[in-house]
């Protein structure tokens, strides 16, 4: 009996180290393109926990063990139609998954563009993860992390969010920056999840588009969010995941955003799946679609190698 309560302590002390991180607010002082409102932040577990109406974004630190720590990170933006945010399902699993390949998960928690706190509601997500970013730069030697081994991971409006880093990273701000908004926020590798890509109504997720860019936007902000019009020389290689059968941001999201990268001859990999419908996470239960974390593993030690 002894014997078996010291096991269960040193599981339990086991899961609580684990389990630790370190949360961060993005913005210590102002949050730009913010206004005061009443508006307050929700949190709902029914089997997700779903967060709407973020009104202090912050980044949620998961690092793995010094000795096993390959030197990258990702910053993980979860998917929610840009209404809200799959925290966990999208989230702090993944956060958990990195952790166990010796990878850093940093989990960012976005402003969603129809908070009332927000001034210019397409800004506010894209200024966020810029800033993720270099919030992790900054404190690369901290967390035991290669600042030219930064990356970015999104699911669903979270890899649209993910892909407009990656094509608009270098996009000017207003606001009055710190120390930290002087470094880049390119990030080294993207790796998108049944993302939304484009805001073609053709292929579009309507409800992301809705939420982003309003009911009637003009051509000028649709082109500018279609991030497969945006690929530049300078886009990072890219890893993409899709199924077939999605019927909330068809598989054509992927498919272009492919065809768009190799015609600038980005290096990218993908991988479709002909069944998994959409909002899929780790794919437990769907056969071999649960082996997508895999192919990304392979892809992820396939660049540490090529940069160590």
């Amino acid at each position: 009996m002894k014997k078996h309560f010291l096991i269960l302590l040193l599981i339990a002390a086991t899961t609580s180290v684990m389990a630790q991180h370190e949360t961060l607010p993005l913005w210590p002082d102002e949050i730009p393109n913010s206004q005061k409102s009443d508006e307050k932040e929700l949190s709902a577990k029914d089997g997700i926990n779903w967060i709407t109406k973020v009104q202090e974004p912050n980044i949620a630190v998961y690092l793995p063990a010094k000795q096993s720590a390959t030197g990258q990170a990702v910053v993980i933006c979860p998917g929610g139609g840009y209404a809200g945010l799959a925290y966990d399902w999208e989230g702090t699993d993944f956060a958990k998954w990195l952790n166990s390949k010796g990878i850093a998960g940093i989990v960012l928690k976005y402003r969603l563009p129809g908070s009332k706190s927000v001034k210019v509601s397409y800004e506010a997500p894209l200024q966020d993860v810029q800033r993720a970013i270099r919030m992790v730069r900054a404190h690369s030697q901290d967390w035991n992390i290669n600042k030219n081994k930064v990356g970015v991971i999104g699911f669903s409006a979270g890899g649209h969010l993910a892909s407009t880093l990656g094509t608009h990273f270098d996009h000017q701000d207003s606001f009055e920056k710190d120390f930290v908004d002087a470094l880049s926020a390119r990030p080294d590798f993207m790796a998108l999840i049944y993302p939304v890509i484009t805001m073609d109504e053709k292929f579009t997720h309507q409800g992301s588009k809705n939420a982003l860019l309003g009911n009637n936007p003009s051509k000028e902000l649709v082109e500018n969010f279609s991030n497969e019009l945006q690929v530049k020389q300078n886009t990072p290689p890219t890893f993409l995941i899709h199924a077939t059968d999605d019927e909330s941001v068809p598989v054509e999201n992927s498919l272009r955003f492919y065809e768009a990268l190799k015609a600038k001859k980005i290096p990218v990999e993908m991988h479709i799946y002909p069944e998994g419908g959409h909002g899929f996470s780790f794919g437990l239960g769907k056969g071999y679609l649960s082996s997508w974390t895999d192919r990304l593993a392979d892809w992820l030690h396939g660049l540490n190698e090529e940069n160590p």
